[in-house]
């Protein structure tokens, strides 16, 4: 039986995505065994991304800068604009290293199941950034699910009245995928094969 701290440990660690109570205790075993190689670099690079951690007023993205590594990047087209649902898909997508442009962060997706409408998310936001002008093209990223789908319709009935290329990935992807759990390979794929919106 281990001491209450280090259940209340493994216990934090069940709640992060990919984790059971198995994985969270064997992870904890591990740290507890290999305390300075493992376990104080972990506890440094926490505090550090805990001090430092901020959302960028540009995109969305979250970061230890504001503005963010990508929207700072004087290398990134900014005449083009890819539009996700989540930070995940701008990590995943900026993996591929094949969108050579800015990002835009919605921080979900339209859904009445949920309760999530337009104002939940950062569409105002990004009309803002489309009628300031520079964008030439809008790649709408969104995942592959009804909610998706429909968030990214709604985007483009709005973005109508903008000269601006509308563009969305090819639907390559998997009906029900989300694209932080997709390979870069797929992604790829999916964005060499992006196509107007109709």
């Amino acid at each position: 039986m281990a001491s209450q701290e280090i259940e209340t440990l493994a216990q934090a660690l069940a709640r992060l995505p990919g984790f059971g109570p198995r994985s969270a205790r064997r992870a904890v075993l591990h740290l507890m065994k290999r305390r300075e190689a493992a376990m104080l670099p972990l506890l440094r690079a926490l505090e550090a991304v805990n001090e430092r951690l901020s959302t960028c007023d540009m995109c969305g993205n979250v970061d230890t800068s504001n503005p963010c590594t990508v929207c700072a990047d004087p290398r990134r087209d900014v005449r083009a604009l890819c539009v996700v649902e989540e930070v995940s898909d701008l990590w995943a997508l900026d993996r591929s290293r094949l969108f050579p442009g800015k990002f835009h962060v919605l921080g979900g997706r339209l859904s009445a199941l949920e309760g999530v409408r337009p104002e939940d998310l950062s569409i105002d936001k990004l009309l803002r950034r489309v009628e300031a002008g520079g964008i030439d093209e809008v790649v709408l990223a969104m995942n592959a699910t009804l909610e998706g789908q429909t968030t990214a319709h709604y985007i483009a009935e709005r973005l109508e009245r903008f000269p601006v290329r509308l563009t969305q990935l090819a639907h390559g992807l998997p009906v029900g995928g989300e694209l932080d759990y997709l390979d870069e390979g797929t992604l790829a794929q999916a964005l060499r094969a992006r196509r107007p919106v109709s």
